[in-house]
């Protein structure tokens, strides 16, 4: 046996033998994605009032898209609502990112986590459904999917904040 093999070998055994750091580092990884996620949605949120998005943003997009042929089938119903309610939707818009992002980078648990970052993929499906692409989209994407598929990404953050103090109450009360 090599020293390499010998160090990789004790590494893996590590490792394999220890879960605990297995979620450790899920948690750490999920949850820095998590947090990563919700600044990039509370950046875009807040750019839109920032930059006194509204009724005539919606109208854009929504007209954009009516004769768009890069726009899916499935869009077009949306669209038409869109166009029916821009100021409802300048409204809404802006508030669903600030929301997405404020959610993600609290972290309240494993089931609402799991929510929101759903959420967030399928806002930015909608998003790019729309043809409306930029730079942050894809990050976004992989950002959630890697909170979707960690599962303890909400861990760290409001919900295990809170499940800490509660164990470690309990352990002075005895």
């Amino acid at each position: 046996m090599t020293a390499i093999s010998a160090r990789a070998g004790g590494v893996t055994s590590a490792l394999v033998g220890s879960p605990q750091r297995w979620l450790l580092a899920s948690a750490l990884l999920g949850g820095s994605a998590r947090v990563a996620a919700g600044v990039l949605w509370l950046a875009e949120g807040i750019l839109k009032y920032r930059a006194g998005f509204g009724s005539a943003d919606i109208l854009l997009v929504a007209q954009g898209t009516a004769g768009n042929s890069r726009v899916p089938f499935y869009f077009r119903p949306l669209g038409a609502l869109m166009q029916g309610a821009p100021a409802l939707f300048g409204i809404a818009i802006p508030a669903l990112e600030v929301t997405l992002g404020v959610l993600l980078v609290l972290g309240l648990g494993r089931t609402l986590t799991t929510l929101v970052a759903l959420g967030s993929v399928a806002t930015l499906m909608l998003y790019w459904s729309s043809d409306q692409l930029i730079a942050q989209y894809p990050i976004l994407v992989l950002l959630s999917a890697l909170v979707l598929a960690l599962p303890r990404s909400g861990w760290i953050g409001v919900a295990g904040w809170s499940s800490w103090r509660k164990r470690r109450s309990e352990r002075f009360e005895r």
